[in-house]
């Protein structure tokens, strides 16, 4: 997710209608009411801000705007760390090129360079600073089919173990994965890869998919700022290594997930196949993929 008015993007996809639902409310009111819970802070890095953010709260737009548009402490508005790195949009590169060229050009010769400079600029990426990233933990569609159709209290523990799960797999991604580099002459642009003081996230809960179908799954977006253990400095995640675990910490979402779910409503597992080229699926036994199925 891009700096500046990156932030926007969760404003518009996924912080909607902000709301008070609760996710052991039963399918038919769950139909009939509108919006999703706010968002709150997760992450054992909020520790480290000036703020009073803590976990659980619920983030505002304001501290949105703050964290992840300008890499500042969301409540104070204090920097953490150097401000993103500014990019020149293609229309400032061509006038600072177009600026450049001789004065002797006669009007056909300078319209003739003016436009394969655009041309030139026009083809070429304009650079965007990272503000955070977005992981997305979805319950298997067997269990979101549960989950709709349960009564209240089926429902809760479906959230409870849905949650219980992302909460692990966040500890696990603090304690093996999130790090920061250091240093300007080594591969990279970096001499080493060095723990952090944990990470600061946005948690929003969601009940339905883009099809409007349920599926229960939540979005933790996490901001590109942490703070280093050697020396307590607010730097930006080392996104290689978060990308890398990217399919790591999905799978051990799911076996936890799993696990907990068996624990409390002492359900079975069984593994469906999704096609050429998909990886297999593990579906609670009995339950259908889908309210359609």
């Amino acid at each position: 997710m891009a700096a500046g008015d990156g932030y926007r993007y969760l404003l518009s996809s996924v912080v909607t209608g902000d709301g008070d639902r609760d996710t052991a409310t039963a399918l038919t009111r769950y139909y009939l009411e509108s919006g999703t819970p706010p968002g709150t802070w997760i992450g054992s890095g909020l520790s480290g801000l000036s703020g009073d953010v803590a976990d659980g709260d619920s983030v505002s737009e304001e501290q949105l705007r703050r964290l992840m548009g300008y890499g500042q402490d969301p409540s104070t508005g204090e920097q953490l760390g150097r401000p993103y790195r500014k990019f020149a949009a293609a229309t400032e590169r061509v006038q600072r090129r177009v600026e450049k060229l001789p004065e002797a050009l006669t009007v056909d010769e300078r319209a003739t360079q003016v436009g394969l400079i655009e041309a030139e600029e026009a083809s070429k990426p304009t650079g965007a600073p990272v503000a955070g990233f977005d992981l997305t933990f979805s319950v298997p569609k067997s269990v979101s089919t549960l989950w709709a159709v349960a009564d209240g209290g089926t429902q809760a523990l479906i959230a409870q173990a849905h949650r219980a799960a992302v909460q692990e797999v966040i500890e696990l991604l603090e304690r093996d994965v999130a790090a920061t580099r250091v240093g300007a002459k080594g591969p990279r642009g970096a001499v080493a890869q060095v723990p952090v003081r944990g990470v600061i996230a946005a948690a929003y809960d969601h009940y339905d998919s883009r099809a409007s179908d349920p599926q229960l799954h939540t979005h933790v977006v996490f901001a590109n700022r942490v703070q280093a253990v050697r020396d307590g400095k607010w730097r930006t995640l080392d996104s290689r290594a978060l990308h890398a675990a990217v399919t790591g910490l999905s799978e051990h979402y799911n076996a936890v997930l799993a696990d907990r779910i068996t624990q409390v409503l002492g359900v079975g597992w069984e593994a469906r196949e999704r096609g050429v080229g998909r990886s297999t699926a593990w579906e609670i036994t009995g339950v259908s993929q889908g309210l359609m199925d």
